[in-house]
């Protein structure tokens, strides 16, 4: 399913690119750090390629041009995923490049691009943790649709869920909902036995909860 989503997701970049800069880059492939975050990353948790743009051409200070690794461009919005690898983006990286990458992403995201750096040993030893990375990062510019069984206050749990990076706790929810702890206890008790959310911490007396990304992705 991926290669097949992959293939065509890619020609269709080419084919409708008349910048000959872009297109170039993209007839010679993607870095292979890149393709393995949209294989074990991206694609499992969203399914598809919608509003991905790769090797985008942007335009610096100094009228030249860069290009980002993975644009999330949803509505006008501006959103860069950069691979890191290692190799080239820390141990052999000379103190002009690493001043040139800072100023890179120091105009970028002045000029309104909000900017996630995914490190490549990240992708292969934490995929769950960038996966939530991911879901995070499209929250600040799409609301998924959640299961249609779940009632207003539910859906807006899991969406809540969906944003964070980290843990929550029912008093947090509660805030959020604008309703009483004990409410966003309950509400907390049915997404946990329909496996929408997972207890993070707490054995007899739950104290933090996080979405449950195997039993809870967005529909493709």
């Amino acid at each position: 399913m991926f290669a097949k989503r992959y293939e065509k997701w890619m020609q269709k970049q080419i084919t409708e690119e008349t910048n000959h800069r872009r297109r170039e880059l993209l007839e010679k492939g993607l870095s292979h750090g890149t393709v393995e975050f949209l294989r074990c990353i991206r694609f499992p948790v969203v399914g598809s390629f919608d509003h991905l743009y790769a090797e985008w051409e942007v335009r610096d200070f100094q009228n030249g041009y860069r290009y980002l690794d993975l644009a999330f461009m949803p509505g006008g919005a501006k959103g860069n995923i950069e691979i890191q690898d290692y190799r080239t983006h820390a141990r052999d990286l000379d103190t002009r490049r690493f001043k040139d990458l800072c100023r890179r992403q120091s105009l970028l995201s002045l000029d309104g691009w909000i900017w996630l750096p995914v490190a490549y040993l990240s992708i292969r030893e934490e995929p769950e943790f960038c996966r939530q990375l991911v879901l995070s990062f499209i929250g600040k510019f799409l609301s998924y649709d959640v299961d249609a069984g779940l009632n207003c206050l539910e859906a807006e749990t899991v969406r809540f869920a969906r944003r964070r990076l980290r843990p929550f706790s029912a008093g947090e929810l509660a805030g959020h909902l604008r309703v009483t702890e004990p409410y966003a206890r309950r509400i907390l008790r049915r997404l946990v036995d329909t496996r929408h959310l997972i207890v993070a911490s707490g054995n007899i007396r739950y104290r933090t909860y996080r979405l449950n990304i195997g039993e809870n992705l967005p529909p493709p």
